[in-house]
Formats: C-alpha cells, sequence, structure tokens
C-alpha cells in the first residue's frame, strides 16, 4: 500500500530512543527524510548510523524541546538542509515515576516544560511553514495517562491531557490550510532491549517503565490487566503514527488513537 511519504521530510523529536527510535526508522523505511531532534548525541548517531545501513536517510539536529531558540534554531536548520517541513511528530517525553506528594517541584515543571511546552514549541516553529505550504501533519506522542490519570504519574498525566486539548484546538484552527493534526496515545510501553534507549532517555532508573522491563513477575502481572495480555512495545505505536503521517489519513484530524491493548477501553 502506498503512503505517499516518498519524498517528504519528517522530523521525530526524541527520535534517538524508544518510540521515537521507531517512529523514525519507519518514516525512513517508506521513504521519508528523517530528522531526529534530541538531546541524546550518542544516542541520535547510532539511530542515524542503524538508518544509513538500510539506504535510509536519516541525519540528526541536537535539540532541546523546552528551548524556544533550540526548537527554533533547529527548525532553521531542517529548512536549510532539506527545504521543507511536512511532518511533525511530538514524541519527546519525560516523567518520573513518584507519588504527587513525594515528588518535588523542579520534576512537575520537567514534566511540564517536556510534555506540554515542548509539542507548543515545535508546532509553534513550524506551523507558518507549513500554513504557507498549505500542508502539514503533527502527530503528538500522548499518554493514555492524559485520558484516565494514573497513580504516580499526575502531573504527567496533566501534561499529556493538555496536549490532547492541543490537539483538538489546533485541528479545528489548522484544518482549512490542509494540515492534520492528531494524537496516538499508547499505554504503558516498554522497549525489547536496553539498545532502543539512551542515557538521556525518559526510559531511566526511577521509572516505572524501567522497574517492569527489569522483573519479569511484574510485567506477567501487569499484562493481566490487558485484553490482550501483553504489555506493548515500540513496534506497535509506531504504524498508527506513520499511518496518520500518510495521505492514506487526509481525512482525520482532531483525534487521539489509543494503542493500548485495549487497557482502556
Amino acid at each position: 500500500m502506498e503512503l505517499g511519504l516518498v519524498g517528504k521530510t519528517a522530523i521525530v523529536t526524541g527520535g534517538a530512543s524508544h518510540i521515537g527510535r521507531r517512529i523514525a526508522l519507519d518514516l525512513a523505511s517508506e521513504g521519508a527524510a528523517v530528522v531526529i531532534a534530541d538531546v541524546d548525541d550518542k544516542q541520535s548517531h547510532r539511530v542515524c548510523d542503524e538508518a544509513k545501513e538500510n539506504g535510509w536517510k536519516v541525519e540528526p539536529i541536537r535539540c532541546d524541546v523546552t528551548s524556544v531558540e533550540s526548537v527554533e534554531g533547529m527548525i532553521k536548520k531542517t529548512l536549510d538542509g532539506f527545504g521543507q517541513v511536512d511532518i511533525l511528530v511530538n514524541n519527546a517525553g519525560w516523567t518520573a515515576d513518584r507519588l504527587f506528594v513525594e515528588k518535588p517541584r523542579h520534576e512537575w515543571e520537567k514534566e511540564i516544560n517536556i510534555n506540554l511546552w515542548g509539542p507548543i514549541n515545535c508546532i509553534r516553529a513550524v506551523v507558518d511553514h507549513m500554513i504557507e505550504r498549505r500542508y502539514g501533519k503533527i502527530i503528538s506522542v500522548d499518554s493514555d495517562a492524559g485520558r484516565s490519570g494514573e497513580v504516580r504519574e499526575v502531573v504527567y498525566g496533566a501534561a499529556k491531557a493538555g496536549a490532547i486539548g492541543l490537539t483538538k484546538g489546533l485541528a479545528k484552527e489548522l484544518g482549512r490550510f490542509n494540515i492534520n493534526v492528531n494524537a496516538v496515545s499508547p499505554s504503558l510501553t516498554l522497549p525489547d532491549s536496553q539498545d532502543e534507549v539512551g542515557e538521556l532517555s525518559l526510559w531511566h532508573e526511577s521509572s516505572s517503565q524501567a522497574k517492569v522491563f527489569g522483573d519479569p513477575g511484574v510485567r506477567e502481572r501487569i499484562a493481566k490487566a490487558y485484553p490482550l495480555r501483553r504489555i506493548g512495545n515500540a513496534n506497535d505505536v509506531s504504524p498508527m503514527v506513520v499511518f496518520l503521517a500518510s495521505d492514506l489519513a487526509s481525512f482525520i484530524t482532531g483525534q487521539t488513537i489509543s494503542v493500548n491493548g485495549g487497557y482502556i477501553i
């Protein structure tokens, strides 16, 4: 099935690790030129080398999504190098696994800055270009924590809920410019191996993901809460993002699509 991605340019924030890595590689395999916008230089280059071994075009541009200057610089470098931005995937995210009353304020601020201000910064930096070209696909990787609320992820869930609202409002504002704005909302999603994640990834030793990854017994107990009886991985999430980035999804906008094994129905 032809997705219409050949010749397109995509930016994937947080594209060096885990879900972002898989999205970047899958978009590139469909013929898109992909920019990995990430703060983890080492892991970004590792993914780019992996892509180039397959003949795919993936380039790293260092970017901190919480910094307007960094984001604007990344967009400028992308336009200078590729001439256009067709697809923006807001994938960068971060959380710390702690009860609300135990979490220090600087972690709340980091969760809000990365998970909500990050997408706002990136969309604002690229949207004028998309409006001018009358074309664009904006996809945010959110979380079912933003749809249902989760213990130990209270502010993270609030930020993701905000990002879902951002998707809905922007879809209404930007539809007349032929810009589709959607979100993909995973549940707990684990890497298959440590090679998928970098040293600076949200998937760190204090995260719930890391704890589950390191304990087969915990994984088995958690999987029983899912109708499909397993926990998701990046290969489950990426195809939905790639589909929404394609021309096959030209009549889909303002939607938040859960990829969650039935955890929330």
